[in-house]
């Protein structure tokens, strides 16, 4: 299992680093689609900068540093969480195909959306990852 494991990071981690490299070098490009979501979320949570083009280009500087970490191996489970965290809002602003009227153009954001779905349970997976050995809650558990 482990050949798969140092196969699989590099190949799930490269759509978060060339999507986060993109997008930290013009941040404006997707920060108009951010902008319904940017709103709600620096609302409820304060220490979020409620400008769209900061927030996407903070959210770009996760995605490249969680997928390096990720791909790499280094704490794989922690920053396959971090990318799962930033993949749920930035499906829901970039990939809203309920709201497009277009046939075309929304099939198209439909397939982006049910890609980033499914990113997003190989993410959940690799968190959950505990390479074989018992989980942290089995060992405190049986350690007495």
């Amino acid at each position: 299992m482990a050949i798969f494991r140092k196969l699989a990071r590099p190949l799930l981690a490269s759509a978060f680093v060339t999507g986060g490299l993109r997008t930290w070098r013009d941040p404006g490009a997707v920060a108009p689609a951010a902008e319904p979501v940017v709103r709600p979320l620096a609302a409820r949570v304060p220490a979020l900068p409620d400008d769209a083009a900061t927030l996407v280009r903070l959210h770009s500087a996760v995605q490249i540093g969680a997928g390096v970490l990720f791909a790499t191996g280094r704490l794989p489970r922690l920053s396959a969480l971090a990318l799962a965290a930033g993949l749920a809002p930035a499906t829901l602003a970039g990939h809203a195909y309920w709201t497009v009227e277009d046939p075309e153009e929304r099939a198209r954001r439909r397939a982006h959306f049910y890609r980033n779905l499914s990113l997003l349970g190989g993410l959940l997976i690799a968190a959950a990852d505990t390479h074989g050995k018992p989980s942290l809650a089995y060992r405190v558990r049986n350690a007495g």
